[in-house]
């Protein structure tokens, strides 16, 4: 009989990765979203069962964790991150899952000034608090981030447009966090209770990344640093919702602050490959990242 696992957060970016991954690893998956829509049928084509479910209510998250080894914990940039955990972390000592996979974020930091990465480390104690069997992910900035709707138009324009100085990080693609999300829901022997940070191959600051974006795409990406709060400023004009905002604000300081920086081999020792490097992730969005 297979290891039946719930992953929430099922379409969203690493959300789906992991569905897609821990079926390929023969497990038994069980998919929560918000509504049954083109993405749910997604999913429910690669062979997982698909269940309605909230975080913010708990009979929800009950029922989709009833009769469920282990289960995926993932929450957007908004707010309602502690209800959803509270809830999660209940619901889960409620029906006895015996691995709670908790996506938090680099920058997790109760001293930050991004209400984000406060409530993500308050979220990590909860999880710690409540007793239950937890394994924390930290992964940096998701290399998805140069297709978001607030970076992409520039980035086709030849500029990567980010307030972070000389910071240094080493991105990572959703896809990679999905491999080692997966290889944990099926096998989290010997890491409960630890905290793993999730990185690309390579520690690099942001001449560096427009150097290599340059190379993949075939042509020439500069980087533009610029101050914080124009930076905000500039994507609050464009749309972007205030939690959002304020959270870049203060993760921006952070990155600037060393945060951010390092890099590991942890997705390759946790599933045998490595994680994509940027150039890697530009040639596989290259028809995207060099639209007009």
């Amino acid at each position: 009989m297979s290891r039946k696992v719930l992953i929430t957060g099922a379409t969203g970016d690493t959300g789906r990765a992991a569905v897609r991954e821990s079926i390929a690893l023969g497990l038994d998956v069980r998919a929560m979203v918000h509504s049954l829509d083109a993405r749910s049928d997604a999913l429910k084509a690669l062979g997982a069962e698909v269940v309605v479910g909230d975080l913010l209510h708990i009979n929800t998250v009950r029922d989709a964790m009833q009769g469920v080894d282990a289960a995926y914990l993932v929450w957007p940039v908004q707010p309602g991150l502690i209800n959803a955990t509270v809830n999660f972390a209940q619901a889960a000592r409620e029906t006895g899952v015996k691995t709670v996979i908790n996506l938090s974020q680099r920058s997790a930091n109760r001293e930050s000034s991004s209400d984000s990465c406060r409530d993500t480390y308050l979220a990590e104690e909860i999880l710690n608090w409540s007793g239950l069997p937890v394994i924390h992910l930290r992964p940096t900035y998701f290399l998805e981030w140069l297709l978001y709707p607030w970076q992409l138009p520039f980035l086709q324009q030849g500029v990567l447009r980010m307030p972070v100085g000389k910071g240094r990080h080493s991105p990572i693609a959703a896809a990679d966090q999905g491999r080692a999300i997966a290889a944990l829901l099926n096998n989290p022997q010997g890491h409960i209770g630890t905290t793993i940070n999730l990185s690309g191959p390579v520690e690099m600051d942001h001449e560096q990344m427009a150097a290599e974006l340059s190379e993949a795409l075939g042509r020439t990406i500069v980087f533009q640093d610029l101050p914080i709060e124009e930076y905000t400023r500039s994507i609050s004009e464009m749309g972007v919702p205030h939690y959002v905002v304020q959270h870049l604000g203060g993760a921006m300081q952070d990155y600037h602050n060393g945060r951010m920086a390092g890099a590991d081999n942890n997705v390759e020792q946790l599933t045998g490959r490595r994680s994509m490097t940027v150039g890697e992730f530009a040639r596989l969005h290259a028809d995207t990242l060099n639209a007009q």
